[in-house]
Protein backbone atom coordinates (compact mmCIF):
# COMPACT_ATOMS: atom_id res chain seq x y z
CA UNK A 1 0.00 0.00 0.00
CA UNK A 2 2.96 2.48 0.78
CA UNK A 3 4.07 1.66 -2.75
CA UNK A 4 0.49 2.31 -4.05
CA UNK A 5 1.07 5.81 -3.04
CA UNK A 6 4.21 6.94 -3.35
CA UNK A 7 4.12 5.68 -6.86
CA UNK A 8 0.21 7.25 -7.20
CA UNK A 9 1.85 10.37 -5.83
CA UNK A 10 4.83 10.16 -8.21
CA UNK A 11 2.68 9.81 -11.01
CA UNK A 12 -0.35 12.25 -10.22
CA UNK A 13 2.59 15.30 -9.91
CA UNK A 14 4.08 14.94 -13.27
CA UNK A 15 0.54 14.97 -14.69
CA UNK A 16 -0.02 18.31 -12.09
CA UNK A 17 3.15 20.00 -13.46
CA UNK A 18 2.71 19.68 -17.02
CA UNK A 19 -0.94 21.43 -16.51
CA UNK A 20 0.20 24.39 -14.61
CA UNK A 21 2.31 25.60 -17.12
CA UNK A 22 -1.24 26.61 -18.74
CA UNK A 23 -2.08 29.17 -15.59
CA UNK A 24 -5.26 30.70 -18.11
CA UNK A 25 -6.77 27.35 -18.88
CA UNK A 26 -6.52 26.50 -15.56
CA UNK A 27 -8.29 29.71 -14.20
CA UNK A 28 -10.97 29.06 -17.17
CA UNK A 29 -11.95 25.92 -15.91
CA UNK A 30 -12.28 26.29 -12.65
CA UNK A 31 -14.52 29.10 -12.80
CA UNK A 32 -16.15 27.32 -15.87
CA UNK A 33 -17.03 24.81 -13.59
CA UNK A 34 -18.21 26.74 -10.78
CA UNK A 35 -20.35 28.98 -13.14
CA UNK A 36 -22.60 25.67 -14.34
CA UNK A 37 -23.02 24.55 -10.59
CA UNK A 38 -24.28 27.69 -9.55
CA UNK A 39 -26.99 27.72 -12.86
CA UNK A 40 -27.89 24.59 -10.83
CA UNK A 41 -28.15 26.38 -7.25
CA UNK A 42 -30.20 29.69 -8.72
CA UNK A 43 -32.94 26.57 -10.20
CA UNK A 44 -33.58 24.69 -6.53
CA UNK A 45 -33.70 28.57 -4.79
CA UNK A 46 -35.96 29.36 -7.26
CA UNK A 47 -37.80 26.41 -6.65
CA UNK A 48 -38.04 26.04 -3.12
CA UNK A 49 -38.91 30.45 -2.81
CA UNK A 50 -42.17 28.87 -3.94
CA UNK A 51 -42.53 25.54 -2.40
CA UNK A 52 -41.06 25.45 1.30
CA UNK A 53 -40.70 22.00 1.26
CA UNK A 54 -40.65 19.16 -1.51
CA UNK A 55 -41.37 15.37 -0.55
CA UNK A 56 -40.26 16.05 2.85
CA UNK A 57 -37.05 17.91 2.26
CA UNK A 58 -36.15 21.46 3.31
CA UNK A 59 -34.10 23.89 1.09
CA UNK A 60 -31.03 22.91 2.75
CA UNK A 61 -31.37 19.22 2.94
CA UNK A 62 -31.44 19.27 -0.94
CA UNK A 63 -28.42 21.74 -0.42
CA UNK A 64 -26.90 18.99 0.97
CA UNK A 65 -27.47 16.32 -1.21
CA UNK A 66 -26.32 19.10 -4.63
CA UNK A 67 -23.11 19.10 -3.16
CA UNK A 68 -22.27 15.74 -2.22
CA UNK A 69 -22.73 15.12 -5.80
CA UNK A 70 -21.12 18.39 -7.10
CA UNK A 71 -18.01 17.55 -4.16
CA UNK A 72 -17.52 13.75 -4.93
CA UNK A 73 -17.27 14.30 -8.64
CA UNK A 74 -14.88 17.29 -8.16
CA UNK A 75 -12.62 15.12 -6.08
CA UNK A 76 -13.21 12.41 -8.74
CA UNK A 77 -12.24 14.97 -11.21
CA UNK A 78 -9.02 16.34 -10.39
CA UNK A 79 -7.11 12.91 -8.73
CA UNK A 80 -8.64 10.61 -11.05
CA UNK A 81 -9.43 12.43 -14.46
CA UNK A 82 -7.14 9.38 -16.10
CA UNK A 83 -10.26 6.89 -16.21
CA UNK A 84 -11.35 9.13 -19.07
CA UNK A 85 -8.43 8.43 -21.41
CA UNK A 86 -9.02 5.32 -21.84
CA UNK A 87 -10.79 5.18 -25.00
CA UNK A 88 -8.37 7.00 -26.51
CA UNK A 89 -5.78 5.00 -25.22
CA UNK A 90 -7.26 1.76 -26.46
CA UNK A 91 -7.70 3.76 -30.13
CA UNK A 92 -4.37 5.03 -30.66
CA UNK A 93 -2.24 1.99 -29.32
CA UNK A 94 -1.24 3.87 -26.41
CA UNK A 95 -2.11 0.77 -24.05
CA UNK A 96 1.01 -1.12 -24.94
CA UNK A 97 2.99 1.82 -23.08
CA UNK A 98 0.79 0.84 -20.10
CA UNK A 99 1.16 -2.89 -19.99
CA UNK A 100 4.50 -2.26 -20.78
CA UNK A 101 5.59 -0.24 -17.41
CA UNK A 102 6.48 -2.58 -14.32
CA UNK A 103 3.33 -0.82 -12.71
CA UNK A 104 -0.19 -1.85 -12.00
CA UNK A 105 -2.09 -0.72 -15.13
CA UNK A 106 -5.04 0.57 -13.19
CA UNK A 107 -2.71 2.66 -10.67
CA UNK A 108 -1.93 3.96 -14.12
CA UNK A 109 -5.15 4.58 -15.39
CA UNK A 110 -6.29 6.58 -11.85
CA UNK A 111 -2.99 8.65 -11.87
CA UNK A 112 -2.76 9.46 -15.61
CA UNK A 113 -5.05 13.16 -16.21
CA UNK A 114 -5.69 15.86 -13.78
CA UNK A 115 -8.93 17.73 -14.62
CA UNK A 116 -8.73 21.19 -13.19
CA UNK A 117 -12.28 21.35 -13.14
CA UNK A 118 -12.15 19.10 -10.55
CA UNK A 119 -10.83 22.15 -8.54
CA UNK A 120 -14.17 24.53 -9.39
CA UNK A 121 -16.33 21.70 -8.63
CA UNK A 122 -14.41 21.20 -5.22
CA UNK A 123 -14.66 24.30 -3.66
CA UNK A 124 -18.03 25.09 -4.39
CA UNK A 125 -19.30 21.85 -3.40
CA UNK A 126 -17.50 22.37 -0.04
CA UNK A 127 -18.83 26.06 0.22
CA UNK A 128 -22.09 24.26 -0.35
CA UNK A 129 -21.75 21.16 2.25
CA UNK A 130 -20.66 23.49 5.05
CA UNK A 131 -23.62 25.52 4.68
CA UNK A 132 -25.87 23.21 4.46
CA UNK A 133 -24.64 21.43 7.75
CA UNK A 134 -24.46 24.58 9.23
CA UNK A 135 -28.19 25.12 8.88
CA UNK A 136 -29.54 21.89 9.52
CA UNK A 137 -30.51 20.45 12.75
CA UNK A 138 -28.57 17.31 13.19
CA UNK A 139 -27.62 15.67 16.62
CA UNK A 140 -23.78 15.19 15.83
CA UNK A 141 -22.15 13.05 17.94
CA UNK A 142 -18.26 11.44 17.88
CA UNK A 143 -20.22 8.18 15.91
CA UNK A 144 -22.03 9.91 13.71
CA UNK A 145 -18.73 12.08 12.92
CA UNK A 146 -16.77 9.27 12.23
CA UNK A 147 -19.76 7.81 9.76
CA UNK A 148 -20.06 10.80 8.03
CA UNK A 149 -16.58 10.77 7.13
CA UNK A 150 -16.87 6.91 5.95
CA UNK A 151 -20.00 7.64 4.08
CA UNK A 152 -18.22 10.69 2.43
CA UNK A 153 -15.61 8.65 1.53
CA UNK A 154 -17.57 5.86 -0.16
CA UNK A 155 -19.25 8.57 -2.13
CA UNK A 156 -15.53 9.25 -3.53
CA UNK A 157 -15.08 5.16 -4.42
CA UNK A 158 -18.68 4.99 -5.74
CA UNK A 159 -17.99 7.77 -7.96
CA UNK A 160 -14.49 7.14 -9.37
CA UNK A 161 -16.24 3.38 -9.82
CA UNK A 162 -18.56 4.28 -11.67
CA UNK A 163 -16.33 5.77 -13.75
CA UNK A 164 -13.48 3.09 -14.21
CA UNK A 165 -16.39 0.95 -15.17
CA UNK A 166 -18.24 3.12 -17.95
CA UNK A 167 -15.02 4.29 -19.52
CA UNK A 168 -14.12 0.22 -19.32
CA UNK A 169 -16.86 -0.56 -21.25
CA UNK A 170 -14.71 0.71 -24.55
CA UNK A 171 -12.48 -2.35 -24.46
CA UNK A 172 -15.67 -3.90 -25.96
CA UNK A 173 -16.89 -1.33 -28.06
CA UNK A 174 -13.44 0.34 -29.54
CA UNK A 175 -15.00 3.51 -29.92
CA UNK A 176 -12.35 6.55 -30.01
CA UNK A 177 -14.59 9.03 -28.31
CA UNK A 178 -16.29 9.26 -24.42
CA UNK A 179 -20.01 8.93 -25.58
CA UNK A 180 -21.43 6.17 -23.60
CA UNK A 181 -19.49 7.53 -20.37
CA UNK A 182 -20.18 10.79 -20.78
CA UNK A 183 -24.05 9.60 -20.80
CA UNK A 184 -23.31 8.06 -17.32
CA UNK A 185 -21.67 10.23 -15.71
CA UNK A 186 -24.49 12.58 -16.98
CA UNK A 187 -26.91 10.94 -15.36
CA UNK A 188 -25.70 12.23 -11.94
CA UNK A 189 -27.71 14.71 -12.36
CA UNK A 190 -30.55 13.07 -11.84
CA UNK A 191 -29.64 12.69 -8.20
CA UNK A 192 -28.98 16.10 -6.92
CA UNK A 193 -32.55 15.92 -6.44
CA UNK A 194 -34.06 13.65 -3.37
CA UNK A 195 -34.59 11.07 -5.11
CA UNK A 196 -38.54 9.94 -3.61
CA UNK A 197 -39.39 12.59 -6.16
CA UNK A 198 -39.06 9.99 -8.79
CA UNK A 199 -40.75 6.93 -9.82
CA UNK A 200 -40.16 3.31 -8.06
CA UNK A 201 -37.99 2.18 -11.66
CA UNK A 202 -36.26 5.86 -11.64
CA UNK A 203 -35.36 4.89 -7.83
CA UNK A 204 -34.08 1.14 -7.96
CA UNK A 205 -32.24 2.23 -11.35
CA UNK A 206 -29.71 4.58 -9.43
CA UNK A 207 -29.81 2.22 -6.01
CA UNK A 208 -29.00 -0.87 -8.11
CA UNK A 209 -28.03 -0.88 -11.72
CA UNK A 210 -26.21 2.75 -11.13
CA UNK A 211 -25.70 3.43 -7.65
CA UNK A 212 -25.56 6.92 -7.87
CA UNK A 213 -27.88 7.38 -5.09
CA UNK A 214 -25.64 6.21 -2.68
CA UNK A 215 -23.35 9.19 -3.30
CA UNK A 216 -25.52 11.35 -1.34
CA UNK A 217 -29.53 10.52 -1.39
CA UNK A 218 -28.99 7.52 1.32
CA UNK A 219 -25.99 9.39 3.17
CA UNK A 220 -28.21 12.16 3.57
CA UNK A 221 -31.37 9.96 3.99
CA UNK A 222 -29.12 8.91 7.42
CA UNK A 223 -28.21 11.90 8.60
CA UNK A 224 -31.31 13.76 8.52
CA UNK A 225 -33.04 10.85 9.96
CA UNK A 226 -35.34 10.25 6.68
CA UNK A 227 -37.24 7.10 5.94
CA UNK A 228 -35.05 4.05 5.43
CA UNK A 229 -31.66 6.26 6.18
CA UNK A 230 -30.95 3.80 8.80
CA UNK A 231 -30.99 0.79 6.76
CA UNK A 232 -29.98 2.35 3.46
CA UNK A 233 -27.55 5.25 4.34
CA UNK A 234 -25.32 2.25 6.51
CA UNK A 235 -25.44 -0.26 3.35
CA UNK A 236 -23.23 2.33 1.72
CA UNK A 237 -20.00 0.92 2.54
CA UNK A 238 -21.32 -2.50 1.56
CA UNK A 239 -22.24 -1.59 -2.05
CA UNK A 240 -18.83 1.04 -2.55
CA UNK A 241 -16.62 -2.37 -1.90
CA UNK A 242 -19.06 -4.18 -4.03
CA UNK A 243 -19.53 -1.98 -6.64
CA UNK A 244 -15.40 -1.21 -6.54
CA UNK A 245 -15.02 -4.96 -6.98
CA UNK A 246 -17.23 -5.15 -9.97
CA UNK A 247 -15.29 -1.93 -11.78
CA UNK A 248 -11.87 -3.23 -11.16
CA UNK A 249 -13.07 -6.92 -12.16
CA UNK A 250 -14.93 -5.22 -15.56
CA UNK A 251 -11.46 -3.41 -16.20
CA UNK A 252 -9.65 -6.54 -15.74
CA UNK A 253 -11.54 -8.43 -18.52
CA UNK A 254 -11.57 -5.41 -20.85
CA UNK A 255 -7.46 -5.47 -20.12
CA UNK A 256 -7.75 -9.28 -21.04
CA UNK A 257 -9.57 -8.61 -24.62
CA UNK A 258 -6.85 -5.80 -25.53
CA UNK A 259 -5.18 -6.49 -28.57
CA UNK A 260 -3.10 -3.20 -29.55
CA UNK A 261 -3.88 -1.23 -32.54
CA UNK A 262 -1.49 -3.59 -34.90
CA UNK A 263 1.05 -1.09 -36.16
Amino acid sequence: MRRTMYLYARLFSQQLKAILEYQADFLILVVAAMLTQVLGLVFIWLVYQRIPVVHGWSYWEVIFVFAMVNLSTGISQFFFEGTWRISGLINTGGFDLILLRPISPTLQILSGAVGMNGLGNSLLGGIMLFQALSHVAIDWSFLRVAIFILLFLCALVIRVAINLASNSLSFWTGAPGNAFPMMVSSLSEFVKFPLTIYATGVQLFFSIIIPYAFINFYPASYLFNKPMGATMGLLTPVVTVLFAAASIWIFRKGLNRYEGTGS
